[in-house]
Order: structure tokens, then C-alpha cells, then sequence
């Protein structure tokens, strides 16, 4: 029996991946990509946070914490991307394919949430 590499993925997140890939109704190269792309992230968070790990045990956490900022910055929320998206909509550079940003956004909101145009505001 082989055993798994440190940064290989487990099985249930794998599945979960995919399982998100068909809820977003991606094609198959579309799923794949996403699953692939998710797993890469997954392993290199992993191995940082292992680097990180020894920085800190050395009392070395807030140049740990620095590293950590500067390699995986925060991105924007799907809110705020799909926000700034609609801010841009009149620009011509504005592209058909931003509107997946904007669905995948409006996709994440629960039916429950009821906003009529009088309640919008610009953020």
C-alpha cells in the first residue's frame, strides 16, 4: 500500500470540489480545471503553512504573519467583486463575461432576501 504525499488532498475535499464544480453547472474541462486549480491551491497553502510553522516556532510569528499577508492576500468578496462589476457597467471595457462574477454573487444570496430598488443604494 502506498502512502499519500503530505499535500495530497483528502478524499472528502476532492469531493466537494467537484460537488461545487456541478452546482455551478461547469462543463467538464471547466469542472476539471476547477478542481485541479482548488487542489494546487490546497497543497500550497499546506506547504506554506508548514514553512510558516518553523518561522513561528523559532518566535519568529509576526514575520510569519507578514509572509502569510504578502503570499495569500486576501481577494475581494464575491459581493464586492460583483459590486465593483455593476459600478463599471457602463464602461466600455466592461466584458460579457464579467456577468459570471455577478451570477455566481447573486447565486450565493438566499432566496429568503427580498430588496426592493427604493432600499438600493451605491456602495
Amino acid at each position: 500500500m502506498t502512502q499519500e504525499h503530505p499535500i495530497t488532498p483528502p478524499p472528502e475535499l476532492v469531493q466537494q470540489w467537484w460537488e461545487e464544480s456541478n452546482r455551478r453547472q461547469y462543463t467538464i474541462p471547466e469542472a476539471e480545471e476547477h478542481v485541479v486549480s482548488m487542489a494546487a491551491q490546497w497543497g500550497a497553502d499546506q506547504e506554506l503553512e508548514a514553512c510558516l510553522g518553523e518561522v513561528s516556532f523559532l518566535d519568529g510569528r509576526a514575520l510569519a504573519d507578514r509572509v502569510r499577508a504578502a503570499r495569500r492576500p486576501k481577494s475581494p468578496s464575491l459581493k464586492r467583486q460583483a459590486l465593483d462589476l455593476l459600478d463599471k457597467a457602463e464602461d466600455p471595457s466592461w466584458d460579457i463575461n464579467d456577468f459570471s462574477i455577478v451570477r455566481r454573487a447573486l447565486e450565493q444570496l438566499p432566496d429568503s432576501i427580498v430588496v426592493f430598488p427604493s432600499q438600493c443604494q451605491k456602495h
